[in-house]
């Protein structure tokens, strides 16, 4: 059985990639917090689509999907599911909404891991929901003939427990020890957690939602604003490809995590920079016409109309989209496609 000794890492020599990650989030948490203060009525718009996004994206990540007017439905509680993917993902929902709004009031403890599950399953007729897993679980991958190979072996479920006890227990005392910097040791325990598989079912939605919920415990927010998952989603490959490499010599307790630290800093490095970028168009006081074109301008190549709304979190829907066509109509903007694959570029190439 391993030890997860984490008290380790605070010995441990972090090349120059993982400090820089760390200091830049460092600054741009201290920026957040004026923000928050700041600009309220802005914040609360990118609270609603990180929502929405996280929920989809996590999902997506596991192949399960629905329609964007379903999963709005189904994130504002407007409709009930329809079937299986719609029932977990009303689950994701619920499970993160509780992250957002209680999230001092949930130690990182076995139990409340387990709870949490459990509530991701609430609507599902899987009676795994809140149980460790009772039967091993194998992390396959298909090569480029199509055939299927074992990527990697996970405990044993008689080993879960207490392995799942151990990561929560020996993060906690590093936690309150304050000997290792909170950014980096995150990844390694949520690491840990994807080695450890402890579930038949839903450990990937779940190492995300434990990400987002040990972030905010240490003062980092900005997943309540920046969808995480949504650019876990878009680099997926990187995601299991850094995941893959951090797995080497784990059962032996000789991996080096450095791959997946820095893939997760990366992460939540990119999100603080998107978020700044947002409020930034935000807050300027100018029409809303002007507040979307400087949106469109600070993208390159394509953008979508979803794109642009996220960018201009204080505007209304109906006027991006008014505001869009009279871009369109001035020439700034050219349009291509029709229907959901319609997307725009600038027109000052």
């Amino acid at each position: 059985m391993r030890e997860f000794n984490y008290a380790e890492l605070a010995n441990k020599s972090w090349d120059s990639e993982i400090l820089s990650y760390v200091a830049q989030i460092h600054e741009f948490k201290g920026r957040q917090e004026f923000y928050l203060k700041q600009k309220p009525a802005e914040l609360d718009r990118l609270v609603e689509i990180a929502k929405v996004q996280s929920t989809e994206a996590s999902n997506e990540i596991e192949g399960i999907r629905t329609t964007n007017t379903r999963l709005k439905q189904l994130c504002a509680d407007k409709t009930t599911p329809k079937n299986r993917d719609e029932k977990e993902i009303m689950g994701y929902r619920d499970v993160l909404n509780t992250i957002h709004e209680s999230y001092e009031y949930i130690p990182f403890k076995s139990n409340y891991i387990l709870q949490l599950h459990r509530d991701l399953y609430k609507y599902s007729e899987k009676s795994i929901g809140g149980s460790f897993k009772n039967s091993q679980n194998i992390i396959s991958a298909t090569d480029a003939n199509g055939n299927s190979y074992v990527l990697f072996t996970p405990m044993a479920p008689y080993e879960t427990p207490e392995a799942i006890d151990k990561i929560c227990e020996n993060f906690e005392r590093s936690i309150d020890a304050q000997s290792i910097d909170p950014l980096i040791l995150i990844p390694v325990a949520i690491h840990d957690f994807l080695c450890v598989h402890p579930f038949n079912d839903g450990n990937g939605r779940m190492s995300r939602l434990l990400t987002t919920l040990l972030l905010y415990r240490s003062g980092y927010m900005i997943g309540k604003y920046i969808s995480l998952e949504s650019k876990i989603a878009k680099n997926k490959a990187l995601y299991y490809e850094a995941l893959e490499q951090s797995q080497a010599n784990w059962h032996e307790g000789k991996e080096d995590a450095t791959p997946f630290i820095k893939y997760l800093l990366g992460i939540i490095l990119a999100a603080y920079r998107d978020f700044e970028e947002r409020i930034d168009i935000a807050g300027d006081k100018r029409s809303v016409l002007d507040t979307v074109r400087k949106a469109a301008y600070s993208k390159i190549g394509k953008m979508t109309k979803a794109e642009l709304m996220e960018l201009c979190p204080s505007v209304a829907k109906s006027s991006v989209e008014a505001a869009i066509k009279k871009l369109v109509d001035s020439g700034e903007l050219l349009k291509h496609g029709s229907g959901r694959a319609t997307f725009y570029t600038r027109n000052d190439i």
